[in-house]
C-alpha cells in the first residue's frame, strides 16, 4: 500500500507558519490582503472563491473581492487590475482564468504588478521562475507540488522526475524549479513516444494534463512518488485526477489523492504568497524611511 499524501496536513503545517507572520504584519501597521477578481458566476471559481475565503480568514488574512460583469469590457478589467497595483492596502491578487474569449488575456496578466502577482501570471512572474530570480512568484500549483514533496521529506536532488504537461501554469514553472533544485527533468506530453516506459524510468511522476483517470498501473512501477495535479470530472460527474488512483495506488511507493491532495496546498500557498508580499512592504516602507533621515 501506497504512502498516501494528503494535503490537510501540509495545509496544517503552513498554517501554522503563516499564523505568526500575518500577526506580525499586523503588529506593524500592515494587514496582508489579498485581492481576488471574478467576472461573472461560473461555479467552479465561486467555489475557489469561498475556499480561498475560508482560508484565508483562518489564517488573518483580509480578502478584498472585486466582483465584474462576465461581459466586461477589457478596458474595465485593465482598470481594475491598475488600481490594485496603486492600493497600498492590497499585497497579492488573485485573477480567475481562463477571461471570456473576447478580452486579450496575456496583456490582462502582464499588466499586473509583479510584486502582487502571487499566482504567476505574468511574464515578469515567470521570467523569474525561469531564471531564479526574484521578481515575482511562482504559479502557486507548480510550488505546492514542491511543498508537497518537501513537507513528506521525498528527496528531489539528484532524482529523475518526469513531468507530464507543458503548461506555463504546472507543467513548464514546476519543471524550472524542480531543476533549480537539482533534479533531472524530463517533460512530456501529448506527443510523446513511449510515454508509459518514460513513466515508468522515473523517481518521481508529475501528472498535469487535465484528462480523467488517463493514467493506470501500466504507466508505473514500485517505489515512485506520484503528484497527480488534476482535477477533472468523470462520466458520472465524479471528482477525480488525471492518475486512476484505485489502480495505481496499490502498484507505486507514495501518491497524492484528488480530492485532498495538491489541490488544497495550492491555496496555502496564495496565502503563503500574500502574506510574503505583505512582509516585502514592510521591508520596502522601512528601506524608504531609513534613506530619508
Amino acid at each position: 500500500m501506497a504512502q498516501r499524501l494528503a494535503g490537510k496536513e501540509v495545509v496544517t503545517d503552513l498554517a501554522h507558519d503563516l499564523r505568526g507572520r500575518v500577526e506580525t504584519c499586523i503588529r506593524a501597521g500592515v494587514h496582508p490582503t489579498l485581492a481576488i477578481v471574478r467576472l461573472g458566476e461560473r461555479p467552479d471559481d465561486m467555489s475557489y472563491e469561498r475556499t480561498a475565503t475560508r482560508r484565508a480568514e483562518g489564517l488573518g488574512v483580509a480578502i478584498k473581492p472585486y466582483v465584474l460583469d462576465e461581459f466586461v469590457p477589457q478596458a474595465a478589467l485593465l482598470a481594475t487590475i491598475q488600481s490594485i497595483n496603486y492600493d497600498r492596502t492590497v499585497h497579492g491578487c488573485l485573477l480567475f482564468r481562463p477571461l471570456p474569449t473576447f478580452i486579450d488575456e496575456r496583456a490582462i496578466c502582464d499588466a499586473l504588478d509583479a510584486r502582487k502577482d502571487v499566482d504567476g501570471i505574468s511574464l515578469r512572474s515567470l521570467a523569474s521562475v525561469f531564471t531564479d530570480a526574484t521578481q515575482g512568484y511562482p504559479p502557486c500549483t507548480a510550488e505546492a507540488c514542491v511543498v508537497m514533496l518537501d513537507h513528506y521529506h521525498i528527496p528531489i536532488a539528484g532524482k529523475h522526475v518526469v513531468v507530464v504537461g507543458r503548461s506555463l501554469v504546472i507543467g513548464k514553472p514546476v519543471a524550472m524549479m524542480l531543476l533549480h533544485r537539482n533534479a533531472s527533468v524530463t517533460i512530456c506530453h501529448s506527443k510523446t513516444e513511449n510515454l508509459e516506459a518514460m513513466c515508468r524510468s522515473a523517481d518521481i511522476v508529475i501528472c498535469a494534463t487535465g484528462r480523467a483517470r488517463a493514467f493506470d498501473r501500466a504507466y508505473f512501477r514500485p517505489g515512485q512518488t506520484v503528484l497527480d495535479v488534476g482535477i477533472n470530472f468523470d462520466t458520472q460527474g465524479h471528482l477525480c485526477g488525471d492518475v486512476d488512483y484505485e489502480d495505481v495506488e496499490p502498484v507505486v511507493g507514495a501518491i497524492t489523492p484528488v480530492p485532498g491532495g495538491i489541490g488544497s496546498v495550492t491555496t496555502s500557498v496564495t496565502m503563503e504568497h500574500t502574506v510574503h508580499a505583505a512582509e516585502r512592504a514592510i521591508a520596502a516602507a522601512a528601506k524608504d524611511s531609513s534613506s530619508r533621515h
